[in-house]
């Protein structure tokens, strides 16, 4: 707390008063061409980005430390901190420091957090950024996003324990919780996290915060009047995005209500292993989302990215939308996608707009943009598909904003409008005059210059401007002594001198003055553009939508095209039926690749999956589930035909990793993923499993493997991609009917192995484990000794026990090999050369003396 009594600057003390209102935010102080941080804050934003940590002057004794980035790159500077979860309070200037008295007046005018960014510099164009407020309420969760970058707000409720999923599935940018909130999904989200007091969840508070925002009497008209937790949680996130924004939310005009029973339900584990937009490294491709995108437009991007994580059960959706692509990909694909590549970001564009932080290449993009729809809506008018009419239908211009902004932005703007050059010539009289005096200048300049030389014979009399001194009249040093009386110097130099008349000043006062008066004039008529391009938000949202949407459905059409998809088939039948099925990202790498059939019925309910490593079993498995993925996001897909009953969810235990930072082992984290399978997975689902029980001894895993197919087949009954490498779970053919086996072939050639990728009906006959491991460089004396060990487990049956007792027994000892045995075990002779040869064979021959 500030007192009187503390002996501070002015200046100090408005910042720390600032400060005191922002103390968990870094402060961005603007100070002239600088925004400056001070004492804690300096230091931790040297540490964080890199620069130079100062002092100056005290404070009670201690020097300031002071840290500033330029305003004009500021922004880099943003998003480096909000990617690292930081929020910051901008604190500008709104004083005029020409007309105030002492310190120029400054408050903070906007809050950057994680969720609450829309600048285009500080987003990814590809990703949504979505801020989510949870309230916790009695067996349930109540979830509330918002995307203020698009104006999206959308409101759920689910159980507690599918939150861990939930998150998963939006992952949001920052997450909003009341402090007494404990829930471990919480706590292990990976995201910027802000906690509130209970009371800002109030449930009367939050209805009467969204009827103010959404301008209606009550909520019914949006289906979400018994979601009170959902409501309560809406509350505590507008509150809190206006508390950042400090404006008005013009484009959060109305809300959505979600079902989890909308999608085909996707875990974490599964989006992982079906690496959708990210492999399981962390990397951005070779992935499903990066071979698919060949969208024009950011929204398309954006679109896309959200279709594949939200596969939709809404056959009838899903259908329009195959219509739509198989419709586009008759349509003239090359008028609809250059026009698209001409759009810009309609959707952030229209929000910057509404928050009134559009900068001018924002209003000329925008301008560009609309002046594309016609083109469009002439390209769709022949496409016979109800959803492409519609998309025709939405993409009509708001003709006052199009208006609006030909007439007033310039067909180039300047990219900030401190310098000027955004409004257009003719829009303005007022502006075209004080222009006009600028434009002029240099005229004026050249013929006052030749006037003043004829007047006083200095032949080399110059008349220039800069931006220090002002205008000028320089003469040589030899010269100056003849200038005329009424010259009054204005700066000496080393071999000239620098001369004001009355008439030159009396005109750089004139156009100075213009100048600044021509800023005032420009930034006042572009706060007018803005209030008058606010009605139609709604509109160029509409547009935004539309466009996005074609984006994606031409996308779908291209790939289908270039890549050989075919539109899927749902049907009333139970199971999936795919013929001659591809993974759509592994073809693409690996060529030629062998396509594979899969038939699943409630007669075919299990497909115990056996063959080599490298063989392909995880391929095929993937592959099956990114099909009936792509289908249900309305993507044709990769194979000859495919059949697709009724699918609620698709779940993957795949690969291997732990969770060293949750104190997971791999074996843990491998069976608490299927421990979730089953006890979640119905008669619906689509399951892949693959080595389940590897992560334990023999028998262990073994049984638990059993165990786990037995459960599958009895209780779950799901669809069910089971591979593994106990063969003797291939003998669940003779108990349950349900199930067959099927195999990945290998042929061995020479001392080395070939994969064939073809999928055939019936157990593998061996496992090719030694030869995988010459493939992958294990020295060959190791892979020589496996082999000996290999033979006598096999001649021994090895009874159960102890997985220990596989490998050393009191009633089977290892029987000593005989040194020439061993050393010719070690001998490929396709590697010796002759004269290696005839060594080898007299170190043999030693060997036997």
């Amino acid at each position: 707390m500030i007192s009187e009594k503390d002996n501070l600057t002015p200046f100090m003390r408005q910042y720390l008063a600032v400060k005191a209102q922002h103390p968990d935010m870094l402060v961005f102080y603007r100070m002239g061409d600088f925004y400056e941080l001070f004492f804690e804050d300096a230091e931790k934003a040297a540490r964080l980005l890199g620069i130079t940590l100062t002092k100056r002057g005290t404070h009670n004794g201690e020097p300031i430390k002071m840290a500033g980035v330029p305003y004009h790159a500021a922004e880099q500077y943003l998003a480096k901190l909000t990617k690292m979860g930081e929020a910051v309070a901008i604190c500008e200037q709104i004083g005029d420091p020409a007309k105030s008295k002492g310190i120029v007046d400054r408050q903070v005018v906007r809050i950057l957090t994680p969720g609450t960014l829309t600048d285009s510099a500080l987003l990814d164009d590809t990703k949504d950024n979505w801020l989510l407020a949870l309230c916790f309420g009695e067996g349930l969760v109540g979830l509330a996003r918002i995307n203020l970058a698009s104006g999206d707000l959308i409101l759920s409720e689910i159980a507690p324990g599918l939150l861990a999923q939930e998150l998963d599935r939006i992952a949001p940018a920052e997450l909003l919780f009341a402090d007494n909130v404990s829930h471990i999904a919480v706590q292990n989200a990976a995201c910027s996290k802000k906690r509130f007091s209970a009371w800002q969840f109030d449930l009367d508070s939050a209805k009467t915060l969204l009827t103010k925002q959404l301008n209606t009497h009550d909520l019914d008209g949006y289906g979400c009047a018994d979601l009170s937790l959902a409501i309560a949680a809406a509350g505590a996130l507008l509150d809190y995005v206006k508390h950042t924004q400090r404006t008005t939310l013009p484009h959060i005009n109305g809300l959505s209500v979600e079902q989890s029973s909308q999608f085909v339900q996707l875990d974490g584990a599964t989006r992982r292993n079906l690496e959708i937009d990210q492999t399981i490294r962390g990397e951005a491709s070779p992935t499903l989302y990066s071979l698919l995108n060949t969208t024009k437009t950011a929204m398309g991007a954006r679109l896309l990215r959200y279709w594949l994580h939200h596969p939709l059960r809404d056959l009838n959706t899903v259908s329009a939308r195959h219509d739509a692509v198989s419709a586009l990909m008759q349509a003239d694909e090359t008028t609809i996608r250059d026009a698209l590549r001409n759009i810009g970001d309609i959707e952030r564009i229209s929000t910057r707009v509404a928050l009134r932080t559009a900068r001018p290449r924002d209003l000329s993009a925008l301008r560009d943009s609309l002046a594309q729809l016609p083109a469009l809506q002439a390209a769709l008018s022949k496409v016979e598909a109800d959803v492409v009419k519609q998309i025709a239908q939405d993409l009509s211009v708001p003709q006052g904003a199009f208006n609006l902004l030909v007439q007033a932005i310039q067909p180039e703007p300047s990219s900030v409008l401190r310098e000027g050059g955004v409004i257009a010539d003719g829009y303005d009289a007022e502006l075209d005059e004080l222009r006009g005096m600028q434009a002029n200048c240099g005229e004026f300049l050249l013929k006052y210059e030749a006037e003043e030389r004829e007047r006083s014979g200095l032949a080399n009399l110059k008349v220039e401007y800069n931006s220090v001194h002002g205008f000028y009249i320089e003469i040589s040093r030899a010269q100056a002594e003849n200038a005329p009386a009424e010259y009054r110097r204005r700066q000496t130099l080393k071999n000239a001198e620098r001369f004001i008349t009355p008439e030159l000043k009396a005109f750089e006062d004139k156009v100075l003055s213009a100048n600044d008066r021509a800023l005032a004039r420009e930034k006042m008529l572009y706060e007018l553009v803005l209030d008058q391009l606010a009605p139609e938000i709604n509109a160029l949202q509409a547009n935004a939508v539309a466009v996005a949407q074609l984006d994606v459905l031409s996308t779908f059409a291209e790939r289908a095209r270039s890549l050989n998809y075919v539109a899927p088939e749902f049907v009333t039948e139970d199971g999936i039926h795919i013929v001659g099925g591809r993974h759509p990202v592994v073809e693409q790498i690996a060529q030629p690749f062998i396509a594979n059939d899969v038939a699943l019925s409630p007669y075919r309910q299990l497909l115990l999956i056996t063959g080599p490593n490298m063989g392909g079993k995880s391929t095929f498995m993937r592959q099956t589930a990114l099909i009936v993925l792509l289908a249900h996001c309305g993507c044709f897909v990769p194979a000859q035909s495919a059949k697709i009953g009724k699918i609620d969810r698709i779940f993957t235990r795949i690969g291997a990793s732990d969770d060293l930072a949750g104190g997971r082992s791999t074996f843990m984290v491998e069976m608490t993923e299927t421990a979730n399978i089953l006890n979640n997975a119905t008669a619906n689902s689509l399951v892949l499993l693959d080595e389940i029980g590897r992560g334990t001894s023999t028998f262990d895993g073994l049984s638990l493997a059993w165990a786990c197919a037995k459960q599958l087949l009895e209780k779950n009954r799901s669809y069910t991609l089971f591979a593994t490498h106990y063969f003797e779970l291939t003998r669940l053919v003779e108990e349950f009917k349900q199930v067959a086996n099927v195999h990945l072939d290998a042929a061995e050639h020479g001392n080395g192995i070939v994969f064939l990728h073809r999928v055939q009906e019936g157990a593998a006959n061996q496992s090719y484990g030694l030869q995988v491991a010459v493939l992958a460089g294990i020295p060959k004396s190791v892979v020589a000794s496996a082999k000996r060990k290999l033979i006598q487990l096999e001649k021994q049956n090895v009874a159960s026990g102890p997985q220990a007792d596989m490998f050393v027994t009191e009633e089977a000892p290892e029987a000593p090999i005989h040194p020439v045995v061993g050393e010719l075990e070690l001998v490929d002779p396709d590697d010796l050369t002759p004269k290696q040869a005839l060594e080898a064979l007299y170190r043999l021959k030693a060997l036997l003396s």
